[in-house]
């Protein structure tokens, strides 16, 4: 998986300046980057670090101050200042000669990184998506494919030393996107009957959705089950 986007990385950042790999929590993007940083002239910041959070405090000077190198800036979610601010890099980079491999954004699939460089980057950035294993990367034979089908593809829970082990990692992350990840997305829902709906949409699979019938079974009304 790696081997793949490290070259689909290496083809889009040849023709854009800064590119945004995006992806579920945990598919490996960081990993991913760490990769990449470890094979280039660059410098990395997890904006979930205090310290590195705070070294772009003055963003117009501190990433100015890298030019000639790759800059990679994960959870940018963290800092949604920073954007406008690489817009301005971006251009000035441009007029000086420097077109390509500049940025590499990283951040789970919030709203925020879906939407903000779209309206600010409108014409400047590229897209990387990353899922997670895949059935030609998982392995070969029965026993492979059904560890992905019963495990899912993120590489922790693949990889987990058991299936229970495994279950234990899933739940803590649908846990995390129920109580942290969709009320920043402005869904004001309890986790409770967030997790309900998932799951009612899960045994649903391949099936037509009736949101009337969904909005019965949760006791609330059609209009914010559609939401």
């Amino acid at each position: 998986m790696l081997d793949g986007l490290q070259a689909s990385y290496g083809r889009i950042s040849s023709a854009h300046p800064p590119v945004a790999l995006r992806g579920a929590r945990q598919a490996g993007k960081t990993t991913l980057a760490r990769t990449l940083a470890a094979g280039t002239d660059s410098v990395y910041l997890d904006l979930e670090v205090p310290g590195d959070l705070l070294k772009p405090s003055d963003p117009e000077s501190y990433p100015g101050s890298y030019k000639d190198k790759l800059i990679i800036l994960d959870e940018i979610q963290r800092s949604p200042d920073l954007f406008m601010v690489l817009r301005g890099l971006i251009d000035e980079n441009r007029q000086e000669g420097r077109k390509t491999a500049q940025f590499l954004l990283l951040g789970s699939a919030s709203m925020d990184l879906l939407r903000q460089p779209s309206e600010r980057l409108a014409g400047r950035i590229s897209h990387v998506e990353m899922g997670g294993l895949n059935m030609l990367e998982s392995g070969h034979g029965r026993e492979c494919l059904n560890r992905l089908w019963l495990r899912g593809g993120f590489p922790d829970s693949y990889l987990a030393d058991t299936d229970d082990m495994a279950m234990y990692w899933l739940e803590d992350l649908v846990r995390t996107y129920a109580e942290r990840d969709v009320p920043q997305m402005d869904f004001r829902v309890p986790a409770g009957r967030l997790r309900r709906l998932w799951t009612m949409l899960a045994h649903l699979q391949g099936e037509p959705v009736n949101t009337s019938r969904l909005a019965g079974n949760l006791e609330i009304q059609r209009p914010a089950v559609n939401h």
